[in-house]
């Protein structure tokens, strides 16, 4: 590695809006983020499925018969 051409690595603090903070090392220093894996609704079993207009069902149906076989002509 060359001296003097690599940027500074750090100790860094990634604080979420929950409350949660985490220690690292970092090139860009501390920062916040809105949402982390404590607070995620993916990662905390809150997750649900939105059906704005029913469009789980209409890609349901869409794709209901995908993959099956026809049935062979007589």
């Amino acid at each position: 590695m060359k001296p003097g051409i690599h940027p500074k690595y750090e100790a860094a603090t990634i604080s979420c809006a929950c409350g949660v903070s985490y220690e690292t090392r970092s090139t860009r220093g501390s920062f916040a983020v809105d949402i982390c894996g404590q607070c995620h609704p993916f990662y905390t079993g809150r997750q649900k499925i939105m059906d704005t207009a029913g469009r789980v069902e209409r890609f349901r149906r869409k794709y209901a018969n995908v993959g099956k076989k026809a049935a062979p002509p007589e």
